[in-house]
């Protein structure tokens, strides 16, 4: 069931609207690897961090509430998704009085491409080093895709500086290792580098079941394709696939049960993005991505834990359903 994106999100999303899909074909001025020239909604600021010896900057948004409630958000970014894509959320969150700090994970966006493998260790040590810079004690997590394997890593390294843990459409709830077999970062980067725009967006409309406009993608094809033009491009698509590494090589989903802190998943019925799936055993396939259901029984092992499922939603289930996804999060958040 196709939505018609709101005028609000449609300008939140799209920065210079195409009529068609022209753009995918169309020459690309390059952005830099730390998306210079993609414009983001709000002002995005650098903090220094030191990943394995390397020094490098994390950036990140923060917005204040409109009417403060003395909370905190954090919002955690997809793989395949500048941060800039929360827009309507941070909206939302601001409104009903939370401050919003918005990172990009180092390797992603706006921030620093690391010459060393990534980590989630690493990631969450960012992400509570961002909170002791901003002098923010205890912090509600708010994550999308793979910012939710993320998010439990962080809740389970740093459970006293979390108040609530939402899952929104998250990636992890299963350990791929058990279908997909390892690659090696060198045909990852192969394939990666021969990935059209065209191609990358029936990728997109079809692993994440995304029912939003065309234009509405727009902006995730041009976040990475407009980078192919940088001379730093190398170092980027390194990153990216270094990203690819760390979700398959570091699965959470066994630590998922064991989180105390109050949980919700949030879970696009129609979401069955499953990672590195047309790399398994043809047999495998069809078991991966049951993600709905995953979540459901992974909330039913927790002790304070519940999962919605959204129907006729994907992978992208708060820009598909705002207003459903507004009221089960702040529902949630307000308890």
């Amino acid at each position: 069931m196709n939505r018609l994106l709101p005028a609000a999100l449609a300008a939140a999303l799209v920065t210079i609207p195409p009529p068609t899909h022209a753009a995918d074909t169309a020459p690309r001025e390059p952005y830099g690897i730390a998306l210079e020239g993609f414009a983001y909604p709000y002002p995005v600021h650098l903090l220094p961090v030191v990943n394995d010896g390397e020094q490098l900057s994390m950036a990140y948004m923060d917005v204040a509430a409109a009417q403060p409630n003395g909370r905190t958000v954090v919002l955690l970014h997809g793989r395949n998704f500048p941060s800039s894509y929360w827009a309507p959320v941070i909206r939302m969150l601001s409104e009903a009085g939370f401050r919003v700090v918005v990172p990009d994970q180092v390797g992603f966006g706006k921030s620093s491409k690391p010459q060393s493998e990534l980590h989630f260790d690493n990631l969450a040590r960012n992400t509570i080093s961002l909170l002791d810079h901003l002098k923010i004690d205890k912090a509600e997590i708010v994550a999308h895709s793979l910012g939710g394997m993320l998010g439990v890593r962080i809740a389970r390294a740093y459970p006293d500086r979390l108040a609530h843990l939402v899952l929104t459409a998250p990636i992890g709830l299963e350990d791929y290792r058990l279908y997909v077999p390892p690659t090696p970062t060198e045909k990852m980067m192969e394939t990666e580098d021969k990935l059209t725009a065209d191609g990358y967006r029936k990728q997109l409309q079809t692993n994440y079941a995304i029912k939003l406009p065309p234009e509405a993608i727009t902006p995730f094809i041009d976040a990475r394709f407009n980078i192919k033009g940088s001379p730093d491009y190398p170092r980027w698509l390194r990153a990216f696939v270094s990203s690819g590494q760390m979700i398959y090589r570091e699965p959470v989903a066994h630590e998922i049960p064991l989180i105390a802190l109050p949980t919700l998943f949030i879970m696009g019925a129609d979401d069955h993005n499953a990672p590195g799936r047309p790399l398994a055993p043809e047999a495998l396939r069809a078991k991966m991505g049951q993600n709905a259901e995953l979540a459901k029984a992974l909330a039913a092992k927790m002790p304070n834990a519940r999962a919605e499922v959204i129907p006729d939603t994907g992978h992208l289930v708060f820009l598909e359903a705002p207003e459903t996804y507004r009221e089960v999060v702040l529902g949630f958040l307000g308890r």
